[in-house]
Parts: structure tokens; sequence; C-alpha cells
């Protein structure tokens, strides 16, 4: 039994080294991603020169900041500046990856998405949890995409682990839970 707790316990230390280097590289590397290409894309907290290549390459024409303007930082100031330089229009939509989005927020996010200039950058500080929500919410509501393909976009493969009662993050998936019953019961 000794041997088979000592070897479990080197498989999953290897696991969660394997996991644990998967989000440093994601992070390290934008964590971007088309959602639909040619029209909505999201990633982590660009850069100026992010912005720079992702605005020449994939002709992003928005940049959808899901973490709120902030002033008094550096990464705003720089994201603004550059948005401005580039001809890039700049939404300011701030939501919080640990609270559950009311359901006025949840109808503005949908109108953003729906309104702003394609192609549009979605991002938050890491681009997964509250980019994940709004990228499901682009999938399901915008590009009218099933429900499968769109819940990808809450899912580890983007650095979003969400676990009810211990991950603050679970809230976003929660919104979106809320929102299916929503389109079910008006449907």
């Amino acid at each position: 039994m000794k041997r088979f707790l000592k070897w479990a316990g080197f498989v999953c230390g290897v696991a969660g080294l394997g996991l644990g280097l998967y989000l440093v590289a994601i992070q390290m590397t934008g964590n971007f991603a088309a959602v639909v290409p040619g029209e909505a894309y999201r990633s982590n907290q660009p850069t100026p020169a992010d912005l720079a290549t992702y605005a020449g390459r994939y002709k992003i024409r928005t940049v959808l900041n899901l973490r709120g303007r902030d002033d008094g930082s550096a990464w705003y100031r720089d994201e603004a500046a550059a948005a401005k330089r580039l001809g890039l229009t700049l939404i300011d939509f701030p939501l919080n990856a640990g609270r559950r989005l009311d359901a006025k927020t949840a109808a503005d996010l949908v109108a953003v998405l729906r309104d702003a200039p394609r192609p549009i950058l979605i991002h938050c500080r890491s681009g997964a949890d509250r980019t994940g929500l709004a990228s499901v919410v682009y999938l399901a509501r915008i590009a009218h995409e099933n429900e499968e393909t769109a819940e990808r976009q809450l899912s580890i493969r983007y650095g979003h682990f969400a676990v009810p009662f211990f991950s603050p993050a679970y809230a976003m998936d929660e919104r979106w839970e809320d929102m299916e019953a929503t389109d079910r019961s008006a449907g």
C-alpha cells in the first residue's frame, strides 16, 4: 500500500507540475486565441506591442477591456495610448471574476459584443475567467454556436479552472448557467 501511495503521489506531482508549466506558458505567450476567426479574439492583458501585432495581423478594430478603466495603472495608460495611436476603439467594461453578473450587466455585455466594431479583441488580466465568459457569450449569443462549442471557452485550455465552493472564478460558470436558464425559459 505504501508503494502505491508513493507512486500515486509521484504521478499527481508530475501532473501538477505539468499543469503549472502549461498555465505559465499560456500566460507568457499572451493566452491569445481566435473565438471566431475574423470576428472575435481573446487574450490576456495585451502590451502595446501585442496590440500593434493583433491590429496588424488580425485587423482588430475594437479592444474590449474587461478589467475596467483604471487611469492610475500603467497597464491601462499604456493600453489606452496604444489603442489611440493605432486607431482602435477601446471599450472599458469592468467585470469581477469572483462575482456573478446581474441580469442587466449580462444584457449590457451582450449588447457591447453585438454592437462593437469587429474584429474585436476581448481581454482581462489573464484571459481565463472574465474573457472566457465573454467569449462563451459571444459564441452563443452573437455567433449562434451550439452550447458545447461555446462552453469550451470556459476551460482549462485558456487557464480557467473553476471548482464549485473552492474557486471564486466559478462565478463565471454560474453566470453562464443563469443566462442559459433564461434562454430556455424564454424559448
